[in-house]
């Protein structure tokens, strides 16, 4: 997610700096934004040069590098621990009036924001998976954050070709409280032997529209975060998001989706 984040901006025009935990993931991030910054330009997305774009990305592995920035996504697993690390981190290091944000998909915004010494400047910002091609962020609202920064986060979305949708901080948000629910049904209906997975999206996908179905989306998001926001779900809304032993025993055996080459599709040939 970090590494599309950061490139939605490079398009967008956007200098910016990537802090990696180390320095063998900095070489792997550069890696990866060399080959998808090239894909972009082999598409026509930009009228720029693999290497003008590739120029206004520079990796590191001290957070000190984000000092002169005037908008930090935090990008990191989503875990609580790891994010209000990570956030403080940043925002230790940044100026007063520089904006943080994260991109979690279910942690409260006001949660991780009482970590911090400017919750007003704390936004959530979530992206959805690939970011480059997706259409939408969710602006996500804390009890703290200033209006002026909500009005900031829609023209930075709109900068990104994208269209921005504000909601207040609840569980789950909208995005993810709505989409977990139905992916969660697709994976009860797959256990039970109710439709195959290729029959159960295609009938959200012909039936409803979506353009991927609940199943396929999972595969794309990873079984294992899907798995921890339906925790995080079942912890603040009841046993209704309570995740299905079929997707808890996919995690168990490191089937994850598109990432690992298995999840309910096999994607190593793909």
């Amino acid at each position: 997610m970090g590494a599309g984040i950061a490139h939605a901006f490079v398009l967008a025009g956007a200098e910016v700096v990537v802090v990696e935990r180390d320095e063998e993931a900095a070489v792997a991030a550069s890696i990866r934004f060399t080959d998808s910054l090239r894909r972009s330009v082999e598409r026509g997305a930009t009228d720029r040069t693999a290497e003008e774009l590739a120029g206004a990305v520079r990796t590191a592995t001290d957070v000190a590098a984000l000092a002169g920035c005037g908008l930090v996504v935090e990008a990191v697993p989503e875990d609580r621990g790891l994010k209000v690390d990570a956030l403080a981190r940043a925002e230790a290091v940044l100026a007063p009036d520089a904006a943080l944000a994260t991109n979690t998909s279910s942690i409260s915004i006001d949660d991780l924001a009482a970590a911090l010494a400017r919750p007003q400047r704390f936004v959530g910002l979530h992206f959805f998976n690939p970011v480059p091609a997706s259409q939408l962020v969710e602006v996500v609202t804390g009890t703290a954050t200033e209006p002026g920064l909500i009005d900031d986060a829609r023209a930075w979305i709109a900068a990104l070709g994208k269209t921005a949708v504000v909601v207040r901080d609840s569980p789950g948000f909208a995005s993810s409280r709505l989409g977990v629910a139905l992916g969660l049904e697709a994976i009860r209906m797959l256990e039970e032997g109710v439709a195959s997975a290729a029959d159960i999206d295609a009938a959200m996908e012909l039936g409803y529209r979506h353009p991927i179905g609940p199943l396929r989306t999972t595969d794309l998001v990873g079984l294992d975060v899907r798995l921890g926001i339906a925790e995080e779900l079942r912890r603040e809304l009841g046993e209704r998001f309570a995740p299905p032993e079929l997707l808890r025993r996919l995690v168990a055996d490191g089937h994850l989706g598109r990432k690992s080459g298995r999840g309910f599709y096999e994607w190593s040939e793909q």
